[in-house]
């Protein structure tokens, strides 16, 4: 391909060539069957196919690590999960506690401190101390073989007495209780008492018996840098921001330019994402005209989805847009207000793309001699032919993979990827590993509306975070059922991005519910997962629909749409976000994604959950306790009960009904509340159809600082 000079040749590129990667990644592979080991460890997770594909965290965030271990007859065990660093170094033991005794599930957490490939083991053991005060404390007050068993357990603290590196304080005191003991002079539930109390306890915990140790096989663990966990999204169309109509030219394109000196309101609202749509040349074959019209009028700018002209391809930028020189100012400015820039990978071409004429055979043909366009029954794209990756898949992968190189050599740090579902996963899983090992901090994520089981396939195969079905679940039941869904085991692979519309995207509920749905699915979705988007023009709440459709009318994907985003209505939409992005700024308990807990209510559109992290799990050390009651009826004031779960919350329980058990201070409001197990909200959806809450204890009360 000869493309344009002056815009497909980049100004800058790599300094070197990047290393190369063989064909096909390596991914890891189950570990061999090996026997249980003396003390039984299953059920490992968090796992994906036996450890095919890696379980995903970033750095800082704490990891649960869970298994099922028992041993024969009633001996009591313990656990605990070994993080190992990318160095091969054992980096934290965390002692595990068993969940659910029925099941014999084990569940402790570690934390892991820099990007990498980790791996974790369980480790397991008899526990002699426990073994021996269980059977002491039954015994004992029996009378039955009342000096054997402090024989024993005598014997059992000289032996732990013996640890090597035992502190000399714990040392004398294990002798002490063992010499106490023997004494058949001391009352035998005195003695039995001091064997068991907390001094004893303490040192045979440092002493750390651990008879029969078994350990399982080591999983994979990737560690990714905090943005593929959490991050909040700002998408634009350049062409948009700074556009005008005028009477001689008509309309008038927006440019890099325009765009660089219009996002300063964008990190104003604290987004730190700036999402691209594609800035490459539009075809004009079949193209769309406004609200997807089968044809274009004079004027019409065509969607930026049907990449490729005369002016290039996906290597190249649209000329009304500008140059890569013009790329490159966007992202300096862009690192100055500090936003990352994210761009769209569309793998699809216009009918006038380079590639339709240099490389037929990426293309489907079909029987009358014509390319196949895209299509969802009943909807048609004729202006866009996607690729055939079965023809010469190496040319292809080649192809894509210079294309990103040279995008993230111009700033890009992330990759909205269009429609990854409709491509190979082995194309996807080859990619994402080569890019991973050339760039390790650029982030893939999957824009992907298809099948769960595609979702997480795509999530196990390497892209860092997925789209969800947020914008569809709605109801009360919806909206727990699925915060609950991405919040669970699947999130160690799935990591949810939550869009409460986008420019594809307009759902009833939008429409009906006009400003007051947008302002409730956005304290919804800012607080429903770590990251969250808005699309452009979310301030204005633009909520009415081409008809028929679940898409804006006048949708900016088939024209020029500029706005004012100065309007009294507009700035009160604004102020709301930056709220929720200064509080989730603020609060790293909603920037974690498996710690939620749900509250019950008693109104059928009132929600309440929490995200807590405790202090042993928190970066500061600091427990943080974030509380969200929102009103989901855009329409009605609705009034509710609120039924706490105290632990859930890291509360002590209130001695009676009606007792203080914490303080709320709104975020939202600034007010503080002092709120008791059962409280009442009133929540007005013309007004502020939510309370986000900061939950700490009552001073002086059981469980406060």
């Amino acid at each position: 391909m000869t493309p344009s000079a002056s815009h497909a040749v980049p100004r800058r590129r790599p300094a070197a060539a990047p290393p190369t990667v063989p064909p096909l990644a390596k991914t890891p592979r189950p570990a061999p069957f090996a026997g249980l080991g003396r003390i039984p460890i299953t059920a490992v997770g968090p796992l994906a196919e036996g450890g095919r594909w890696p379980a995903k965290a970033v750095v800082g965030e704490a990891v649960p690590i869970t298994a099922t271990v028992f041993k024969e007859g009633h001996d009591p065990v313990g656990a605990a999960a070994v993080l190992i660093s990318p160095s091969g170094k054992v980096h934290q033991t965390a002692l595990m506690t068993e969940t659910n005794h029925g099941l014999a599930r084990w569940e402790g957490w570690v934390i892991p401190d820099a990007e990498g490939d980790w791996t974790f083991r369980v480790e397991a053991w008899s526990d002699p101390y426990a073994s021996w005060v269980q059977a002491a404390e039954k015994k004992i007050p029996v009378h039955q073989d009342v000096e054997l068993v402090f024989a024993e357990g005598a014997l059992l603290l000289e032996r732990a007495a013996q640890t090597r590196g035992l502190a000399q304080p714990l040392v004398a005191a294990l002798r002490h209780t063992a010499d106490r003991l023997r004494d058949e002079s001391l009352a035998p539930a005195s003695r039995l008492a001091e064997a068991t109390g907390d001094q004893a306890a303490a040192a045979l915990a440092a002493a750390a018996m651990r008879d029969q140790l078994t350990r399982s096989a080591a999983y994979p663990l990737r560690v990714d840098r905090e943005r593929a966990l959490t991050g909040n999204w700002y998408e634009l169309f350049p062409r948009s921001v700074g556009c005008y109509f005028s009477e001689a030219d008509g309309w008038v394109s927006g440019t890099l330019r325009t765009c660089a000196d219009g996002i300063g309101r964008v990190a104003a609202m604290g987004f730190d994402v700036l999402y691209l749509t594609p800035v490459h040349p539009i075809g004009t074959t079949f193209r769309k005209g406004r609200n997807n019209a089968l044809t274009a009028r004079p004027g019409d700018p065509g969607s930026p989805y049907a990449i490729g002209s005369a002016a290039g391809g996906h290597d190249a930028i649209h000329p009304d847009l500008g140059t890569f020189e013009d790329f490159d100012y966007l992202v300096a400015r862009a690192h100055e207000l500090g936003l990352e820039v994210a761009l769209d990978l569309a793998l699809q071409c216009s009918p006038d793309h380079p590639w339709v004429s240099q490389h037929p055979a990426w293309f489907t043909h079909r029987p009358d001699g014509s390319i196949a366009y895209a299509e969802n029954p009943p909807k048609k794209y004729q202006d866009i032919y996607p690729l055939n990756f079965d023809n010469d898949p190496e040319g292809i992968y080649q192809e894509i993979l210079r294309i990103v190189r040279l995008w993230i050599a111009h700033g890009v740090t992330i990759f909205r990827v269009d429609n990854p579902h409709t491509k190979p996963l082995p194309f996807w899983e080859r990619l994402i590993a080569q890019i991973r090992a050339e760039a390790p901090g650029v982030l893939f994520l999957a824009e992907a509306f298809t099948r769960p089981p595609v979702m997480l396939d795509l999530a196990l195969i390497g892209f860092h975070q997925s789209y969800t079905y947020f914008a569809w679940r709605n109801t009360k039941v919806e909206v727990i059922e699925y915060l609950e869904e991405i919040s669970s085991t699947q999130g160690s692979f799935m990591r949810p991005a939550i869009w409460p519309t986008t420019h594809d995207i307009l759902t009833p509920y939008m429409q009906d519910g006009g400003v007051n749905a947008f302002k409730i699915r956005a304290v919804l979705a800012a607080t429903y997962a770590p990251t969250w988007g808005i699309y452009s023009g979310y301030e204005l709440a633009e909520h009415v629909a081409r008809p028929g459709s679940e898409e804006q009318l006048d949708n900016e994907k088939y024209q020029y749409k500029p706005r004012d985003f100065g309007t009294p209505a507009a700035l009160a939409m604004a102020g709301l976000l930056a709220t929720l992005n200064g509080i989730r700024r603020d609060h790293v308990a909603l920037r974690r994604l498996r710690n939620v807990s749900v509250h019950a209510t008693s109104d059928s559109a009132t929600v309440a959950y929490s995200r807590r992290l405790p202090a042993e799990l928190a970066p500061d050390g600091r427990a943080d306790t974030v509380l969200v009651v929102i009103n989901l009826d855009p329409h009605n004031v609705r009034e509710s009960w609120v039924y706490l779960d105290v632990a859930a919350l890291g509360l002590a329980a209130a001695a009676t009904d009606g007792e203080p058990v914490c303080q709320a201070h709104d975020l939202l409001s600034g007010e503080t509340y002092t709120w008791a197990a059962h409280s009442f909200v009133r929540l007005d959806p013309h007004a502020m159809p939510a309370h986000v809450f900061q939950i700490d204890p009552l001073p002086g009360a059981r469980g406060a600082p």
